[in-house]
């Protein structure tokens, strides 16, 4: 039996998505964001030489078509990235109203998004006042702090102290769909930080938000740092996704890093979890050799947009790209003949541009099936990745997708 991999570099982003206009940063369009297609200019031109140097290299994906993808999506150069490609090799569309992390997994797991999400959109009280007491009331505190729009770094920075002090969560939002809460896990409790959040979700979900977000975080005296004992409580996806269809006709499914919040813990038989990428690279370089015959295995590596693309940072995005195509070279030399592994993406966050938020963009597909030859695959919808690897796996697709294989 076949068995299938799908990798989401979280927010490798290629550009040309047409409706870019539609989505904003700080009142700014999309229109012309390019995640990988900017790093790169920026490398071959000297402007990203903190911690690696020169063009960007990806020698690994680069071979399955990563440059030429670019060049479909946006019609823009990636210098550097200029191998004729030897595997499957495309970009894909979004349909769904949102470049935000479910609405970009479900939609690749064959289940666009059918609502308008719910957002809050003032930077500042941005919770309604029955909101806020909801979570006072879960918190059995006399209030909260922040209420804003916040990074989530900078904003234990500034409130860790008077978290400690009152013992009032910290909630925050952001330009996605999104409600917040970072506490402190000893003087708050993790434990307690987690039944807030799960209490908060039914109410947020009723009204469309796609996820509440544990940000639990250690140390004292303004010395903060976030654990990796992050938690989302998502919305559930409104009809089943690739993981439910391969769960529901008997194959075993891999969750790598934080697919199974995202799916809400639905059709997936392991969960494997890490401090950060270089781990969940690891669980996907094992799970190589060891995953079973005709499983699904869907990773999400997370640094990319987390450390990187919010905080605009360019030379640290192409030191994580380099890191990983090794690693992705490492993974794609473990794998068997009847394997099929595709590279894709959830959405942009080009770090050259302006704001802090995601960008609207197409994604990446470069496929990778030992003793496979290369072949363009053309545009395709983030649904046809599902119907993809469905028939790969001879199991029957559900979405609206349709197989490029």
């Amino acid at each position: 039996m076949s068995r299938a991999f799908l990798i989401v570099m979280d927010s490798v982003g290629i550009g040309g998505a047409p409706d870019a206009d539609r989505f904003f940063n700080d009142g700014v369009p999309d229109t012309g964001a390019n995640t990988l297609g900017h790093i790169a200019q920026a490398c071959a031109a000297g402007k990203a030489e903190v911690g690696r140097s020169g063009p960007l290299k990806l020698p690994a994906l680069d071979a399955l078509g990563f440059g030429a993808a670019v060049k479909l999506a946006s019609g823009e150069e990636a210098p550097g990235l200029g191998a004729e490609p030897q595997g499957l090799w495309g970009a894909a569309t979004e349909v769904s109203p949102g470049k935000d992390t479910p609405s970009g997994h479900w939609e690749l797991a064959g289940v666009p998004v059918p609502w308008e999400w719910h957002y809050f959109p003032d930077h500042q009280n941005s919770f309604p006042p029955d909101l806020v007491a909801k979570a006072c009331e879960i918190a059995g505190t006399e209030g909260i702090l922040g209420n804003c729009h916040a990074s989530g770094t900078n904003i234990i920075e500034e409130l860790g102290d008077e978290h400690i002090r009152t013992g009032w969560p910290i909630c925050y939002t952001s330009a996605d769909s999104v409600f917040q809460i970072a506490a402190h896990e000893e003087h708050f409790g993790l434990d307690r930080l987690l039944k807030l959040c799960e209490g908060l979700a039914p109410t947020l979900h009723a009204i469309k938000v796609g996820r509440v977000i544990a940000r639990p975080f250690v140390g004292e005296n303004g010395q903060f740092t976030r654990t990796p004992n992050r938690r989302d409580f998502a919305i559930p996806a409104p009809s089943p996704t690739l993981l439910d269809w391969a769960y529901d006709a008997g194959r075993v499914t891999h969750a790598i890093g934080k697919i199974g919040d995202i799916f809400s813990h639905r059709g997936i038989t392991h969960l494997h979890k890490g401090k950060g990428d270089a781990d969940l690279a690891d669980h996907l370089i094992r799970l190589a050799d060891e995953a079973e015959e005709g499983s699904l295995t869907f990773a999400n590596l997370v640094e990319f947009d987390s450390l990187y693309g919010h905080r605009r940072d360019v030379s640290g995005y192409a030191r994580a790209l380099e890191w990983f195509d090794g690693r992705a070279a490492e993974f794609m030399a473990r794998l068997r003949p009847g394997d099929l592994a595709i590279f894709t993406a959830d959405h942009g966050n080009d770090p050259t541009w302006t704001g802090t938020d995601h960008t609207r963009e197409r994604v990446p597909v470069l496929g990778y099936a030992p003793g496979q030859g290369s072949r363009a695959l053309g545009q395709v919808g983030y649904v046809d990745l599902a119907a993809s690897i469905a028939a790969h796996l001879g199991i029957p697709a559900q979405g609206p997708g349709k197989s490029f294989l």
